[in-house]
């Protein structure tokens, strides 16, 4: 919750815990340099980003512990320090065991720039407080109760409010990757997708096994053929109506992806659960779209299967022929992702979309290429691209433009069919994206997520191990640009 505090100021806010940020080398606010002047004086606190320190009983406040919080330089400031410096104050006061916390703003030039503020230090907060925990019978199960952003702006809390629906929709993206393949089957996500619907007042289509079958989606049927748990194409629409050509987001979501009979090594292969990453940040951004409200036409759609072998399961050498018609040279049952994403690209053409995004843990080599630390972005439409990648800047879901040239398609021209589902191992990631480039006759982005969609350990103090629930975040913020909501331009 948000809260303002004219009149009273820091030395009047109750709460287990007054988080205040500052930035490096800088004065504190005066009513704080009694206390914090020692800190400072001791080396214990420089207002580095990512530094803190807590004072126990400080002189002149109600608030019985302060925690100062770096932000860094305010030359590089930008509101992706401030989730981090919120994501700090609101996992240490847990850390503590204590019920509340309050985060004094520190963005003062202007109203809007307080609600932005605002909003990025909710979604902060509460995006460092998420843990996956429900298989552990020795949990922790405290949770801090209230986060109070402070502030004299009485707008700001609205602009919390928007942070904790922005928040709630990576939050349903990270549970629905990080729930083990055994429960999150094609299924499971099918009936996210209606409770989603529900919610929000969305349309939803479920394909089964037979439906994607009639529909000619013969990747997604093909890659799904040998597995138990049988494929599904979800398909979630939300808008105002009328005539407006919708954004059509389209998230991958093999559930499980043993390679296939290209099989993959056994060192990791329990992280293949989370090749569903693309669909589960879509289906996270579809909430958020529907708790926002947002004035615009968009329509979701998750191709969902397992990769399994068996003696039905597709072959290297198989020929196929994809839902657009072009056909397609089997050379590795492990590069499926592909298959099932150009029926869902070819599918999408009839909605007339004004925009595409596609997102996927595609290619091994894009997380190679950028690290943990961007999603490789890739299109035919260079204002689309830019669209994009101003959505990831502001949202702090980075994505780095690389280039489709011809000569990557070149590298996937088939022998015996229209193109080859790899281009081999060199520009894997490029070769990847020049293959679904090969579905699309609108302005379309895509998104390899293979680096950022999850990982072993933190990487920021928002963004714990396992699913990050990247991009959904990107997503909503591209969309609410669209929509005039205060997103990117």
């Amino acid at each position: 919750m948000a809260t303002g505090q004219e009149g009273e100021g820091l030395a009047g806010v109750e709460a287990d815990l007054l988080a205040v940020p500052l930035f490096e080398g800088e004065d504190v606010p005066r009513e704080l340099a009694g206390e914090a002047a020692g800190v400072l004086k001791d080396g214990d606190f420089s207002g580095k980003k990512g530094s803190s320190a807590l004072v126990y009983n400080p002189d002149g406040l109600r608030s019985p512990r302060l925690l100062l919080v770096g932000l860094g330089a305010r030359s590089s400031f930008g509101l992706d320090a401030l989730r981090r410096a919120a994501a700090t104050a609101a996992t240490r006061a847990r850390s503590l065991k204590l019920d509340s916390a309050a985060f004094a703003l520190p963005v003062a030039e202007g109203s809007a720039a307080r609600v932005a503020a605002a909003e990025a230090a909710a979604e902060g907060a509460a995006l460092g407080l998420y843990r996956f925990d429900r298989y552990k019978s020795g949990a922790d199960g405290h949770e801090l109760s209230t986060f109070t952003i402070v502030s004299d702006d009485e707008g700001v809390a609205g602009g919390a409010e928007t942070g904790a629906k922005l928040a709630a929709g990576a939050v349903l993206a990270r549970d629905l990757q990080n729930e083990p393949s055994n429960t999150a089957t094609p299924e499971y996500l099918a009936q996210r997708a209606r409770e989603i619907a529900e919610r929000h007042g969305m349309d939803v289509t479920v394909l089964d096994r037979a439906a994607i079958e009639a529909e000619g989606l013969n990747g997604l049927a093909t890659v799904g053929r040998s597995a138990e748990n049988e494929p599904r194409f979800i398909v979630l629409e939300h808008g105002r109506g009328g005539d407006e050509a919708p954004v059509v987001l389209v998230g991958k979501a093999v559930t499980f992806d043993s390679g296939g009979i290209s099989i993959k090594p056994s060192a990791g292969m329990e992280d293949m659960k989370y090749d569903m990453s693309g669909g589960a940040a879509v289906l996270g951004a579809m909430e958020t779209v529907g708790s926002l409200g947002l004035p615009v036409n968009v329509v979701a759609l998750v191709p969902s299967t397992e990769n399994l072998p068996d003696g039905n399961a597709f072959k290297p050498g198989d020929v196929l022929a994809l839902h657009s018609g072009k056909t397609t040279e089997i050379v590795t049952t492990d590069a499926e992702g592909r298959l099932i994403l150009a029926d869902a690209l070819s599918y999408a053409k009839r909605y007339g979309p004004a925009a595409v995004i596609d997102c996927a843990t595609l290619t091994g080599a894009c997380h190679v290429a950028l690290g943990d630390h961007a999603s490789g972005l890739m299109g035919n439409d260079d204002a689309l691209i830019e669209e994009v990648r101003r959505a990831g800047e502001a949202s702090g879901e980075r994505a780095w433009h690389l280039p489709l040239f011809e000569e990557y398609t070149e590298q996937i021209k088939g022998n015996t069919a229209d193109i080859r589902n790899s281009g081999g191992r060199y520009g894997g990631a490029l070769t990847a994206g020049a293959f679904l480039k090969e579905f699309v006759d609108y302005p379309w982005a895509h998104l390899d997520i293979a680096g950022v969609a999850y990982s072993a350990k933190a990487r920021n103090a928002y963004t714990p191990k396992g699913g990050s629930g990247t991009p959904a975040r990107l997503l909503v913020e591209f969309l609410r640009g669209r929509a005039g909501d205060g997103g990117a331009p």
